[in-house]
Order: structure tokens, then sequence, then C-alpha cells
């Protein structure tokens, strides 16, 4: 059986070119790059050369950049580090109600440690108000903590904005932009980005590798003891192979951008223009103008969605219900409650979210399975 995949939010397939680049590092050029010697030279020229390029995509420099296991690890750097090492300056945070649990379950760690943190509402969209933003910023707040783009609905936030906010009260900015890597056009210098985390995985490297940026001149502490890898901020010897693996992704999505987001876009737009001839009564959850291109979040009534997932399984469809990292997780997704959604309409919901396989053929396939499985259940 053809499996068609449709899951791209969750993770992606290691491009061939990105494997092709890992493969020396696994063997030949198997050094330690904390080592003097010309194999561990080699690995610290080659995980240099990935610094290069993710500070190249993001228009950051290469000091800025710093590797991480994940885009969790990353986020938790982030707020944690940064508010242990600047704890003294205030102890406010100001995040959203639709981060991934990486921020939240983060900020309530802090929360436990007596820093205060306002977490934001959005709009039925997925947007928050530029203006509630304003409204929560305290004397004492030392960090903005909101993400570039929803993992489960596409929504895209107004960054550039929020940026402008947090520099002009001098408060630090920091960006899940896991979603948003390879999706959007991302300039942390015009962006006012002071802090930025990403996820090899979710762009076609590996998965267990990640970065975070962090503007010169922002102070924060590493979480983890041990050796004085990454600036002394992120003990443990560096995993070559698979940062190599993250400099050529990141370096090729960017590369083939355009074209890469308006053939996600099209399917995304067939697929809902589909659904909605076939289907009577979808939701479509998310902004639909600023959205990344591959998104696709619908809710149906009376649908069970843990049964059309697996119902689809059978056809050897390949797709969501929401964040991959809450499957385990029986409540209805904190995503869709916080847009609106009752918990029923919220556990009715299918997450699509397009790739570089995914086709106009798969897309009917898709259309056609679901019609039928929802069509007998009405």
């Amino acid at each position: 059986m053809k499996i068609r995949y449709f899951d791209h939010a969750a993770t992606t397939p290691v491009r061939e070119e990105v494997i092709k680049e890992m493969l020396p590092y696994f063997g030949v050029e198997y050094g330690n790059a904390s080592t003097m010697y010309s194999l561990g030279r080699n690995a610290k020229k080659a995980m240099n050369k990935a610094r290069r390029q993710v500070a190249e995509a993001l228009n950051g420099e290469i000091r800025e950049i710093y590797f991480t296991s994940c885009g969790s690890e990353s986020d938790n750097l982030a707020i944690k580090g940064f508010a242990y090492a600047n704890k003294e300056k205030g102890n406010h945070i100001i995040t959203t109600k639709i981060e991934h649990h990486a921020v939240l379950d983060a900020c309530k760690t802090l929360e436990k440690q007596g820093f205060e943190v306002t977490y934001l509402n959005v709009d039925a969209n997925g947007k928050i108000s530029l203006q509630e933003l304003a409204q929560a910023i305290k004397k004492n707040t030392i960090l903005i903590s909101i993400m570039f783009a929803n993992n489960e609905i596409g929504t895209i936030e107004p960054i550039e904005e929020i940026g402008k906010i947090a520099k002009q009260k001098h408060i630090v900015f920091h960006t899940d932009a896991v979603q948003a890597i390879g999706n959007a056009k991302i300039d942390v210098k015009k962006l006012n980005i002071d802090m930025l985390s990403l996820s090899g995985h979710k762009f076609y490297a590996p998965k267990g590798v990640g970065a975070l940026y962090v503007r010169k001149g922002i102070d924060f502490e590493k979480l983890q003891d041990g050796g004085e890898q990454e600036s002394n901020k992120r003990a443990g010897t560096e995993n070559i192979a698979e940062i190599v693996g993250l400099g050529k992704a990141i370096e090729l999505i960017y590369h083939e951008f355009e074209e890469y987001n308006q053939k996600n876009k099209e399917l995304r737009d067939y697929y809902f223009e589909q659904m909605q001839k076939r289907i009577p009564n979808i939701k479509i959850n998310g902004d639909l103008q600023d959205r990344l291109s591959g998104n696709a979040s619908v809710s149906f009534e009376g649908i069970n969605g843990s049964e059309l997932l697996f119902e689809l399984d059978k056809q050897g469809i390949c797709a969501s219900a929401g964040s991959a990292c809450s499957t385990a997780n029986p409540t209805p997704s904190h995503v869709l409650t916080a847009i609106g959604l009752s918990s029923q309409l919220a556990d009715s919901t299918l997450r699509i979210s397009f790739g570089k396989s995914n086709t106009k053929e798969d897309v009917d396939f898709l259309v056609e399975n679901i019609a039928k499985m929802i069509n007998e259940k009405m």
C-alpha cells in the first residue's frame, strides 16, 4: 500500500542531499570538535559552517547561534536561561495561551519559582491583540515569548509589530519559530527578534538537532552542567553529523523558498476548495491570510477525530488531530479551545500539513477518503 504523508508539521523526512552531507561525519570524519588534532579541527570546521548557514538564513551572526537537541530544548534554554540570568531586573514574563507546551510548561515551572507570567488571549483566528500585549507590560516585565506561527492552526502572529513594542519598552523578545523555518522569511534584525528557537526535523533535517539564536549582548544561563561547549552555554559533546545536516537543510529550504511555499499554498487552497465542495458545514481553523502555506486545520460536526485518523491510516494516509507532541493527551487541544471551539468540535478536528512529497493527486485521494468516511457517519 502506498503511504501518503500529510503530517509535515509533525516531522519531515531527511532529504537525500542532507544525508549525503552528513555521512562522512558518522565514519571518516568522526572527530570530537573539542579536540586539537586534525580530526577534531575538521569537526569544528564543519560545525562552524553549519553555524554560518543558520545565521545567514536568519540574518544573524555566527556567534549568535547555539546548537541544541531540539526545539523544546531551545525554548527551555531561552526562557528559563534568560529568566534565571536576569531575575534581578524583573520577574514578569508575557506569553500566549496557544504556545507549544515547551513554552507553556517552562513558564509554569518559572511560576513555581516566583516568576509572574501573563498568558495573552487570542482571537477566533489565533492572533494576539497588540493592544492587550501593550497593556500587559509592567515595570518588572523582562521577557515576551510569542510563537512565530502556530503548529496546530498555522496562524502567523504579527511578529514585526511585537518586536517593535518589545524594543520600545526595552524588553527581550523570544519567538518559537519551530514551525516557521522554511515557511516564512525571517530576518531577526528587521523583526527585532532577540531570541529564536528552531528544530531541524521540521525542515527535512534529522530529528534530535535544533538551534537557538540569541542576539549578542543578551545574557542567559546554561541549564545543564558539564563541558564548555557552545560558548559555555550548552554542555555536551556536539552531534556533528546532525548539526551538519541542520545547516545543509536550512540552506536548501531557503534557496527554494518561493517555489516550495507556492506549491504548498496551491495544494492547501485546493484541499480547502475540494473539502468545502464535498462536505457540508466544515470549519476552517486559523487565519486565512496570515497563515503557514502548508497548514490546513478543519473541524467537522459530530465526527470523532481519532476514529477518522484510524480509518485514514487504513488507507495509507498519515495525518494528525493537532500537535504530534500531544497525541497521548486525552484532553481537547488547548489551541483549539483558546480560539473558541467547543471540546466536541476540538475533538473533531483534522490537521493536514503539506510538504515536498505531496501532489494534487494525493490531495484528491485524501479528500475522497475523508468525504466518504464522514458522509457515511452523517
